[in-house]
């Protein structure tokens, strides 16, 4: 009898993706054989950047093979019924944000049993690190650097010429 593969998902908003969300992908790259970034919709937020442009922002912040970056605008738990997931992997940096992801991951579990919840604090080294952040930063033509990888930088340049 052959081990079943363990897939996660770590799913997020992604606009754009950060040093936080790249930490919280490599652990769970630590558990999981497979790993599905999984760039959602949100439709209480409103995005800097569209579906595809985010994909593109965070495929090119992952090199990495073991990681496959997808989008998706339907519900988490049925993109984990879908994959065959056997995990959910979010982040948090602090109280309110834990607080929302185990509102999501009590949702999410009682739709997909098979998928767990995996919740995991952000180092403390990218603690203040947000999306929010990042936008404020590009709206500024502030450098990115501490914030997202280089790959991540060259997309979201070259997503700004093209809107030119």
């Amino acid at each position: 009898m052959s081990k079943k593969e363990k897939i996660a998902i770590v799913p997020g908003s992604f606009d754009p993706i950060t040093f936080g969300h790249i930490y919280v992908i490599k652990e769970a790259l630590k558990k999981f054989d497979t790993v599905y970034v999984a760039v959602m919709i949100n439709k209480e937020k409103n995005y800097m950047f569209s579906l595809d442009e985010r994909k593109r922002i965070a495929e090119a912040a992952l090199s990495t093979d073991s990681v496959k970056v997808i989008s998706s605008e339907g519900w988490l738990w049925e993109l984990a019924v879908e994959l065959n997931a056997t995990g959910i992997v979010k982040g948090y940096r602090n109280d309110s944000d834990l607080a929302y992801e185990l509102e999501m991951a009590s949702f999410n579990e009682k739709h997909t049993p098979n998928a767990k919840t995996f919740l995991i604090k952000t180092d403390s080294t990218f603690e203040k690190i947000s999306s929010t952040l990042v936008r404020e930063k590009i709206m500024n033509n502030e450098s990115l650097k501490e914030f997202v990888p280089e790959g991540a930088i060259r997309e979201i340049i070259k997503i700004q010429e093209e809107k030119r």
